[in-house]
């Protein structure tokens, strides 16, 4: 209880001095709250970038994988090998077919080409917007929702008819807030009746991977006009696995069935790619690993500088309470003491700016919220890092100007006068 009691004083004389010096304790965490404010907020931009960048990528769907001429990432993890990527083949409805029907371990699959192309209707128009010529097993692997309308039959889907779903920005852009289902949108000189409307999902860091902009039609409506053979119309195939199977399961799969298909020799390579989401999140991990290490050392330097800031605020309260630091050790005062009571003095200086910094980067982060798309997010660990970071550099700073107090001749001490 003696201890617990010299504890609970020691903490008392650094609450009472800090709350005198006002000014100087305002001064010396001053740097801290730079410091820390710098740091969290690279840390919570980068999480923040991370998030949104992993949201847009989980819309592709973890358990499907993407059967390209281009993958996504180098297949050998050392180079992107362009020159020899764009040699291979594109991928063919013909293939689409087959795999449909000799894939065993997929749920579902669906040929997609996609090409950009001007959208009228009336005196309004729409440039450069994404039209997708899609197969059947399209609306079971990509999820989207229906504000309006309905989806195609499969009647609609095999005859190839003139029909068409939109996404939310083309239907505000063409109609101006009225109805669009049941007119009919001009489309490279054909017209095509739109039968729904896709709800509205919102930007994304990727847009390729948002439907707001695009304008789905069944492909065989779609092939009469564009040709579904060539690099431009960028076609591909999904394949989604069923709920049994993994994705490196049916990944070696398609592989197997796509050789054969194409006739390829063992000693051969692939001559396609298969994509999934994992590639990317690879890609991620290590570039968000090195942007927050970056990050750490930018904003580790403006804390050192705070640090130092607050030692030597600490030296100069040292000296001022030389003679009170006497009288203590006179009357008994254990050396611990007298190291509590700097060590707290430095710690709350160092953590009251580094709270301080932590709600300027709230209070930003709320108005990046409140003004713009792009959502940024104050994590608790983030929240933590800060409080340990700035009570860590606040003991680090503290710790030699409190043990040069606690080593005080009584004596000496009680004679110098600052």
């Amino acid at each position: 209880m003696k201890i617990l009691r010299q504890i609970y004083e020691s903490l008392m004389m650094a609450i009472q001095s800090v709350t005198v010096n006002r000014l100087r304790a305002l001064l010396s965490l001053l740097g801290i709250t730079i410091g820390i404010f710098a740091i969290i907020s690279v840390f919570t931009i980068v999480d923040s970038l991370e998030s949104n960048i992993r949201e847009s990528v989980s819309s592709l769907g973890s358990d499907i994988v993407y059967v390209e001429k281009w993958p996504w990432a180098p297949e050998d993890g050392e180079e992107y090998a362009w020159w020899k990527y764009m040699n291979r083949p594109l991928a063919t409805h013909e293939e689409f077919e087959y795999l449909r029907e000799n894939l065993r371990m997929a749920e579902n699959v669906c040929f997609l080409s996609a090409v950009g192309r001007r959208l009228e209707y009336g005196t309004n128009n729409v440039e450069g917007s994404t039209l997708f010529g899609v197969s059947r097993g399209f609306q079971e692997i990509r999820a989207f929702e229906l504000s309006g309308g309905r989806y195609f039959t499969p009647m609609e889907m095999n005859a190839g008819r003139n029909v068409v779903v939109i996404g939310s920005e083309i239907a505000s852009d063409l109609f101006q807030g009225a109805e669009p289902v049941g007119k009919y949108i001009e489309i490279q000189g054909r017209k095509a009746m739109v039968i729904g409307v896709l709800e509205k999902e919102g930007k994304g860091t990727f847009d390729a991977f948002i439907l707001d902009e695009v304008a789905i039609l069944p492909l065989n409506y779609y092939r009469s006009f564009i040709d579904i053979r060539q690099e431009m119309a960028n076609p591909q195939i999904w394949v989604q696995a069923k709920p049994r199977y993994s994705v490196t399961e049916m990944n070696y799969e398609i592989k197997q069935v796509l050789r054969s298909y194409r006739r390829l020799k063992p000693t051969e390579e692939d001559n396609f790619a298969l994509n999934q989401t994992s590639i990317i999140n690879n890609q991620l991990d290590q570039l968000f690993a090195v942007l927050k290490i970056a990050g750490f050392f930018i904003g580790i330097f403006s804390i050192i500088v705070g640090g130092f800031g607050i030692a030597n605020i600490m030296f100069v309260s040292v000296k001022e309470r030389t003679h009170i630091i006497g009288i203590q050790k006179a009357i008994g005062a254990k050396r611990y003491v007298i190291l509590l009571q700097f060590l707290f003095e430095s710690v709350m200086l160092s953590l009251a700016g580094g709270i301080i910094g932590l709600l300027i980067v709230f209070t930003g982060a709320m108005a990046i919220n409140l003004t713009s798309d792009f959502s940024i997010y104050l994590t608790l660990e983030n929240i933590m890092v800060g409080i340990g970071i700035s009570s860590f550099i606040g003991l680090i700073s503290g710790i030699f100007p409190a043990w040069q107090g606690a080593r005080m001749d009584p004596v000496v001490a009680i004679n110098t006068s600052f």
